[in-house]
């Protein structure tokens, strides 16, 4: 029988312990390959795009550049997600290391223990992560002529605790015994392919989101839950009753329980608690990790750290904790 992927040493391209066996200059010039590449790592002044720059390091040593066009002074993460960074950054390739490693996501106190970190820096950083991993989704649309894609919705947060008394407790599934909180993660995911996803207050509310990310051409699947019904105006739709079989005659939402597998057991093996402004985050992350279960780790790491250095500053988690935004 044939190996696993993640057992075999293809998987396994980039480890911690090099990570923290490199040298401060190292991730340096790491940082910088991936920030300018096409300089093979010269600086590029983020303010007047001059080429012309030289290092002007801190009296503690940290990196900075001075350009000469327009003597602004900037370093490898001005202007990005990790921009007025406090740690070196070796301690933030570990992070993304760390972060990539975990088949199912990683909890934020765990990340704060194993790098020394706050749980508010750990935290911050984790979600910058995670905005990184969801600028690869940014208008993305799947399926096409021949392609096949599936659809499906699950319901986090909104948790309601029941009574003591058996008698005293209330059937939670009707909207009347609810808090409000509760939310629809909806996905769609193209087999062989790639996975959006999107949060609603019910699996109704998606079908013009659903119109908008999936292609006309594309076969459809989805459960017998009727909300899908007003998918077959526009797809050839094939459905699937999950009360008598999984799996009938080519119709089946096997790749998108898949993604909600994994999204249930970061929910409760990791976090405990997904909802909210934050369940979107969390449920782009999951689709990035299952789209690319089959990528090494050491490519993994690299594509976060150029996302997160081709990203403008957090709107949503710079200053979190002031209370303020700090990103322009």
């Amino acid at each position: 029988m044939a190996q696993h992927f993640l057992l075999s040493s293809k998987a396994k391209t980039l480890t911690l312990a090099h990570v923290f066996r490199m040298t401060d200059p190292e991730a340096e010039t790491m940082f910088r390959q991936v920030r300018w590449p096409s300089t093979d790592g010269a600086p590029v002044c983020p303010e007047c795009g001059g080429f012309d720059a030289y290092e002007c390091r801190r009296p503690s040593g940290a990196l900075r550049f001075r350009c000469k066009a327009c003597k602004a002074d900037f370093t490898i993460t001005s202007g990005t997600l990790f921009a007025s960074h406090k740690l070196p950054l070796r301690a933030y390739l570990a992070a993304i290391a760390i972060f990539c490693n975990e088949v199912k996501g990683k909890s934020m106190l765990a990340l704060s223990r194993d790098l020394g970190l706050s749980y508010k820096s750990a935290f911050v950083l984790c979600h910058k992560m995670r905005e990184a991993m969801a600028e690869e989704m940014r208008g993305r649309v799947v399926g096409g002529e021949g392609r096949v894609a599936e659809t499906d919705g699950a319901y986090f947060g909104g948790y309601v605790k029941p009574a003591n008394l058996h008698e005293a407790r209330k059937d939670r599934r009707f909207a009347r015994n609810q808090n409000g909180k509760r939310e629809c993660v909806v996905i769609v995911r193209e087999r062989g392919g790639n996975t959006v996803p999107a949060v609603f207050k019910s699996e109704g509310s998606a079908l013009a989101w659903i119109k908008s990310h999936v292609t006309k051409e594309t076969i459809l699947n989805a459960d017998e839950a009727p909300s899908w019904n007003g998918l077959h105006s526009r797809y050839e739709m094939k459905r699937i009753n999950h009360q008598e079989a999984y799996s009938r005659d080519g119709a089946c939402t096997n790749w998108a329980e898949s993604y909600f597998s994994r999204l249930r057991r970061a929910e409760i093996g990791h976090h405990h608690h997904l909802a909210g402004p934050y369940l979107l985050r969390y449920a782009q992350e999951a689709s990035w990790r299952e789209d690319n279960r089959r990528v090494d780790n050491g490519n993994q790491i690299r594509r976060v750290a150029t996302l997160a250095l081709g990203h403008k500053p957090s709107v949503d988690f710079s200053g979190y904790w002031q209370r303020h935004v700090t990103a322009a």
